[in-house]
């Protein structure tokens, strides 16, 4: 079905990073502005309350944010935690979408892991900083395995629920269809039919692996984690609150690159 754009002043349609950055609603847009320059001001008017060390104004955080980044030091931090985002992520995510699909579409394996994948689901991905470091040392390696497990888990449900979630009737068209095997049916229908909830599962993944970034480099991995930390530790909170920021505007920019993938890979939805 064609989506009408008529009626948008600048004649974008929404399925692009235009849209996922709001700006293809002015109005949108002006309130999310609004927002946050009501939040600046808010905080702005707290910090006068408060000593720099617990709440630092939002100019101290920007120049202290411009300091980091002129020195180096935001960005050699943020490629290291790039380097364990990156491949944790798309490790973790292959994983547990295709352990996903094949669990919940097979009796068989579904029953034979239950009982594991129970028992393993609880564990809290910093639960195993331990084996990282004994099974990979302290290195890229341990921190990305460190994601790897947060977006497996993620995956795992959300292409379990998906799949699960396909309606029986349209199983037995494809079956009426002339599609047999399993293998054929998993690929021509099931996983076009879930595919909606895995996507979202790989969403939620995304923004997940980013928090566990910090987690995962706790243990001495150089990276912003580890930035974090050390300025904590000397209650430098406005090189935190710099950090945390360069953390969630690489977050906003590969969700807006997503949010477009996404929108072009399920059009047929449109």
């Amino acid at each position: 079905m064609a989506t009408d754009t008529s009626g948008r002043l600048d004649g974008r349609d929404d399925t692009g990073a235009y849209a996922g950055l709001g700006l293809a609603d002015p109005m949108r847009l002006l309130r999310g502005v609004a927002g946050v320059v009501g939040f600046l001001v808010l905080w702005y008017l707290v910090s006068l309350t408060q000593p720099a060390y617990v709440l630092p104004s939002p100019a101290a955080v920007g120049a202290r944010f411009i300091e980091e980044f002129a020195s180096g030091t935001m960005t050699a931090a943020l490629a290291s935690s790039v380097r364990h985002w990156l491949p944790g992520t798309v490790v973790g995510t292959g994983l547990g979408v295709g352990a996903g699909v094949a669990f919940s579409w097979s009796g068989f394996l579904d029953d034979l892991t239950a009982p594991l994948v129970r028992t393993l689901r609880p564990v809290p991905p910093l639960a195993l900083i331990g084996f990282a470091i004994a099974w990979f040392g302290i290195n890229d390696a341990g921190a990305a395995f460190i994601i790897a497990v947060g977006a497996f888990w993620i995956n795992f449900y959300a292409a379990y629920g998906a799949v699960e979630g396909v309606s029986e009737d349209l199983i037995d068209v494809g079956r009426t269809l002339g599609i047999r095997g399993d293998l054929d049916m998993v690929r021509s229908v099931v996983l076009p039919a879930a595919l909606p909830g895995i996507t979202i599962g790989i969403r939620t993944g995304l923004g997940r692996c980013w928090m566990l970034v910090v987690a995962a480099e706790i243990f001495g991995v150089p990276g912003v984690g580890r930035e974090i930390l050390r300025a904590s530790n000397n209650l430098l909170v406005d090189k935190v609150i710099a950090y945390i920021l360069v953390l969630s505007l690489l977050y906003l920019l590969v969700d807006v690159a997503f949010r477009a993938i996404q929108r072009r890979v399920l059009t047929w939805q449109a």
